[in-house]
C-alpha cells in the first residue's frame, strides 16, 4: 500500500474511534426518545416549545441545520463584503427560507435574490425588500404577477433580456398603472439567458430607458460556469473571461448616457474575486450551507477542499435493515433527494448508494460494524437547491438540541413526516 493509502487508512480508523467513543458515551439505547410525547410533537413545534426535542426524536429522512456553523457562515460572507465595498444580495433558491433571508439582512445585505416569481412572492411578502428576480417574465402569468408584485412592493426588480417581454410588461404594467424596476440580464458565459453584450444590450436598455412603464436599474451577469470550476486560480480566469464582455457593455452603455445601475451576479465560488472584475453586487447563495460538490471545487488557501464555509446543514437519516455484509439500508431514498456524490457526516470511509424511492444504502468496505439498525446517520447532500426543495422544513440545533423550526417553501408537507 502507498505512503498515501496507508494514510488515509490511518485517518479513517481515527475518525472510527473517535466516533465509537462519543457513541459509548451516550446514555441508554433510545437516548431521550422514550421520554418525549411523541403525540404532541407537531404542537410542540406550533408552540416553538423545544423541551426535550433532540435530534433522535425527530422524522427522517429530515434536513437539520447547526445553528452555530450557519451563523458563522452568514458572519463570513458579511464581514468579507463590508471589508471589501461590495453589496450583498444573497440567492434564495438554495434555502427558500424567509426566516434565513431574515437573519442576511439584518447582517447588512441589501435585499435578495430569487429563482421564481413565487419565491420573489415569498420573500416579499414576508417583509424582505429588495427582491431582484433572475428570470425575465416570459409567459402572460409571470408577466401580471411581476407587474403586480411591482405595486405592491415598488422595492422589486426583475430582469428582461428580450425586446418582445418588454414591450408585454409594458402593456400590463400601463393597465395597472405602475412602474417596473427592470434589469438587463447579459450573456456572462452561460447560454441560458443574457441578451448579447455590446450594442445590442445597450440598445436593449435604451429600450427600457424610453419606456413609461419602467426604470432602468442596471444590469445583471451571472457567470454560472465559473462557480464550480476546480481550482481559485482556474476559477479566477473563468470568471474573467466569462464578465469580460460585461464590462465592455457598461463601458459603452456610459458613453451612450446610460445611468450606471447595478451590476449583479457572482456565486459563492467566486465571491472574493468577482469585485476586481466590475460587479457591485453579490447573488451567493450556497454559502449558506455548501454542500459537497461545493466543498470540492478547492478555495484560495487549499485547491483541494473548500474550506472558506462550513457544511451547516445535514440530512438525518435512519439505518433502517441490515442483513448483509458491508452495507445497510437507510431511509433517505431517490424521493428524498440521495446522491452517489454525498458525503456521510464524521464517516469518511462509509459510501452512499440508491436502493429505491425510500430506500438508500451505506456502504464500507473497512469498518462499520459500530452501525446498528435504528442508528441515526446524517449526510452532507450533494446540491443544496436540488435537495431543500423535497423538504418542509429546517429543524435547527445546537449540538444534539433542537432549538427552533423553520418552514421551507414549496411543499404543503414532507411525504416522510
Amino acid at each position: 500500500m502507498s505512503l498515501e493509502g496507508k494514510l488515509s487508512k490511518l485517518n479513517c480508523m481515527t475518525t472510527r474511534r473517535a466516533f465509537l467513543a462519543g457513541a459509548a458515551a451516550a446514555t441508554g439505547a433510545f437516548g431521550n426518545a422514550k421520554r418525549f410525547p411523541y403525540a404532541e410533537f407537531e404542537q410542540r413545534i406550533a408552540k416553538k416549545d423545544f423541551r426535550e426535542m433532540t435530534k433522535d426524536v425527530l422524522p427522517t429522512p429530515c434536513m437539520v441545520v447547526d445553528i452555530e456553523l450557519f451563523e458563522k457562515n452568514l458572519k463570513t460572507m458579511a464581514d468579507y463584503g463590508k471589508a471589501a465595498g461590495i453589496q450583498l444580495r444573497p440567492h434564495v433558491k438554495v434555502h427558500k427560507s424567509v426566516d434565513i433571508a431574515k437573519r442576511q439582512m439584518a447582517l447588512g445585505a441589501i435585499g435578495v435574490t430569487a429563482a421564481t416569481i413565487a419565491e420573489s412572492e415569498l420573500m416579499s411578502r414576508g417583509g424582505i425588500r429588495g427582491v431582484l428576480w433572475t428570470k425575465q417574465p416570459a409567459s402572460d402569468n409571470n408577466v401580471m404577477r411581476a407587474v403586480q408584485l411591482s405595486k405592491a412592493d415598488p422595492t422589486f426588480l426583475f430582469v428582461v433580456d428580450d425586446a418582445a417581454v418588454i414591450a408585454k410588461v409594458e402593456e400590463a404594467a400601463a393597465a395597472a398603472k405602475v412602474k417596473c424596476k427592470v434589469v438587463v440580464s447579459v450573456f456572462a458565459g452561460l447560454t441560458r439567458q443574457g441578451i448579447a453584450n455590446g450594442q445590442p444590450a445597450v440598445e436593449l436598455a435604451q429600450r427600457v430607458m424610453a419606456s413609461k412603464q419602467m426604470s432602468f436599474e442596471g444590469w445583471m451577469a451571472y457567470s454560472g460556469g465559473a462557480s464550480h470550476t476546480k481550482g481559485w486560480v482556474a476559477r479566477q480566469k473563468k470568471s474573467a473571461e466569462d464578465l469580460a464582455g460585461v464590462n465592455e457593455t457598461i463601458a459603452l452603455a456610459k458613453k451612450a448616457g446610460l445611468p450606471a445601475g447595478i451590476v449583479s451576479g457572482g456565486s459563492t465560488g467566486t465571491y472574493n474575486m468577482d469585485k476586481d472584475l466590475g460587479l457591485t453586487e453579490l447573488e451567493c447563495g450556497s454559502y449558506v450551507f455548501m454542500d459537497s460538490l461545493y466543498r470540492a471545487v478547492g478555495g484560495k488557501t487549499d485547491n483541494a477542499v473548500y474550506s472558506d464555509f462550513e457544511n451547516s446543514m445535514s440530512v438525518l437519516t435512519t439505518v433502517d435493515s441490515m442483513h448483509h455484509k458491508g452495507q445497510a439500508t437507510i431511509d433517505y431514498g431517490n424521493k428524498a433527494m440521495i446522491q452517489l456524490t454525498d458525503e456521510v457526516k464524521g464517516k469518511p470511509w462509509m459510501k452512499l448508494d440508491k436502493q429505491g424511492a425510500e430506500y438508500g444504502l451505506l456502504k464500507w468496505s473497512d469498518g462499520g460494524g459500530e452501525t446498528k439498525v435504528g442508528d441515526r446517520v446524517e449526510v452532507y447532500c450533494s446540491n443544496l437547491d436540488m435537495s431543500t426543495n423535497c423538504y418542509d422544513r429546517y429543524y435547527i440545533a445546537k449540538g444534539n438540541q433542537i432549538v427552533d423550526v423553520w418552514p421551507i417553501m414549496g411543499r404543503a408537507g414532507a411525504a416522510q413526516r
